[in-house]
C-alpha cells in the first residue's frame, strides 16, 4: 500500500516538474523575444536615421562615397539578422506552446488514468476491509463457540466426576384388579384440575326421561340432554320400538326403550380443582369422601395424558385413606362417554 502511494506521488511530482520546466523555458523565450524586439527597434531606428543622414547626405552630394555605402550595407544585414532571430524566436514560441498544449493533454489523460486508478484500489481497497471485518466476526465467532465447547466438556467432566445420585423410589403394593360392583366415585383428572362427575344423578335423570318417553308416541332414536349438576351435563341418545311379545301363551304388543349411548361434559373448560390445592385438604373431594366406607367403595377416575403424573400423586393420597383406585384413560380432547353394553371399572 505504501509502494503504491510512493510511486503516485513520483508520477505526479514528474509531470509537475516537467511542466514547471516548459513553462520557465517558454518565459525565457518571451522575454528573449521582448529582447530581441526592442534591440530590433533600436537598429530600425538607427538605420532609419543613418538613411536619412545618408539621404541628407545624398541631397548635399549627388552620390554616396564608399563608406556610406558599407555603412548603409552592414545596418542592412544586422536588421535582417535580428529579424531572422526574432522569426526563429516566434517559431519556437509557437513549436513550444504546441508542445506544452500536448504535455498538458497527455497530462489530463495521465490524471484520468490515475483517479481511474486511484477508484479501483480504493474499490478493492473496500472488498479487502469488508473481508477482514467478516474474517474478524468469524473468528470472534470461532473463539466464543471455542470457550463455550470447553465450558461444555469441563461441566461434562465435573458430572462425570461426581457420585451417581440416590434416588428414593416411592412405590405402591403390587395392585391386584377386581370388578367394582359397590358404590362407585367418578373423578375427572383434566388440566391437573380435579372434579367430582355426578354420573348416579345424570342417570336418574335420564331414567326419568326414558319413563317420560316410554308413554310418549314418539318411536325411534330421540336425543336428548339432562343437567346441569354439579356443572356437568350428560348428552344421551335412546331408542324407542314397538313389538309383540309372547306372555303366558298369549301375544301382546309391548314397547321398549335402551339408552343408546351417553356423553357427559363440563359446562366449561378449564374445570375443577387445581390439584395442589386438593392435596392441601379440605377439598370437594374431601366432602364426598366423608362418611364412605373405603372397603365398600371404589373411585374411578377419568384421568387425561396432561395429568398422569397428577393421577400418580392421587392414588397414592387415596391409598394411604384406604380407598382403592380405578383408571379410565382418555385421549386429551375425548368426552366421558358410556353405552348399555359398557364395562365396569376395574379397581386396584
Amino acid at each position: 500500500m505504501a509502494k503504491g502511494r510512493k510511486k503516485r506521488s513520483a508520477i505526479e511530482l514528474g509531470h509537475d516538474a516537467f511542466l514547471d520546466i516548459v513553462a520557465n523555458l517558454v518565459g525565457i523565450l518571451i522575454i528573449l523575444v521582448v529582447v530581441l524586439g526592442a534591440q530590433s527597434t533600436a537598429v530600425i531606428e538607427q538605420v532609419t536615421e543613418d538613411e536619412d543622414a545618408t539621404v541628407v547626405n545624398l541631397t548635399n552630394e549627388e552620390f554616396a562615397t564608399d563608406q556610406q555605402l558599407e555603412v548603409l550595407a552592414g545596418v542592412t544585414m544586422r536588421a535582417a539578422a535580428a529579424q531572422a532571430d526574432s522569426n526563429r524566436l516566434e517559431r519556437l514560441v509557437t513549436q513550444y506552446d504546441a508542445e506544452l498544449e500536448a504535455r498538458m493533454e497527455q497530462r489530463g489523460m495521465l490524471m484520468d488514468l490515475l483517479s481511474e486508478a486511484q477508484a479501483a484500489w480504493q474499490a478493492k481497497q473496500r472488498d479487502l476491509d469488508q473481508d477482514k471485518l467478516a474474517a474478524a466476526k468469524l473468528q470472534t465467532e470461532l473463539e466464543i463457540t471455542e470457550q463455550q465447547l470447553a465450558q461444555i466438556r469441563g461441566e461434562r467432566e465435573r458430572i462425570e466426576g461426581e457420585p451417581a445420585p440416590v434416588v428414593a423410589v416411592a412405590h405402591l403394593p403390587t395392585p391386584m384388579a377386581k370388578t367394582v360392583f359397590g358404590e362407585e366415585i367418578h373423578l375427572r383428572l383434566k388440566d391437573n384440575r380435579l372434579s367430582v362427575v355426578p354420573l348416579e344423578r345424570l342417570l336418574e335423570e335420564i331414567k326419568d326421561d326414558l319413563q317420560r318417553a316410554m308413554n310418549g308416541s314418539r318411536n325411534g332414536e330421540i336425543d336428548g340432554a339432562v343437567g346441569p349438576v354439579r356443572g356437568y351435563v350428560a348428552r344421551y341418545a335412546m331408542d324407542k320400538s314397538q313389538g309383540l311379545i309372547s306372555r303366558g301363551g298369549t301375544a301382546q304388543m309391548a314397547t321398549r326403550v335402551q339408552l343408546v349411548g351417553l356423553m357427559l361434559e363440563p359446562m366449561s373448560e378449564p374445570y375443577g380443582q387445581e390439584i395442589e390445592k386438593v392435596f392441601a385438604g379440605k377439598s370437594e373431594l374431601d366432602i364426598e369422601l366423608a362418611g364412605r366406607d373405603p372397603n365398600t367403595t371404589t373411585i374411578t377416575v377419568w384421568v387425561y395424558p396432561d395429568s398422569f403424573a397428577s393421577f400418580r400423586r392421587l392414588k397414592e393420597v387415596l391409598y394411604t385413606r384406604g380407598f382403592a383406585t380405578a383408571a379410565r384413560p382418555l385421549p386429551q380432547n375425548a368426552k366421558i362417554t358410556g353405552s348399555a353394553n359398557g364395562s365396569r371399572s376395574d379397581a386396584q
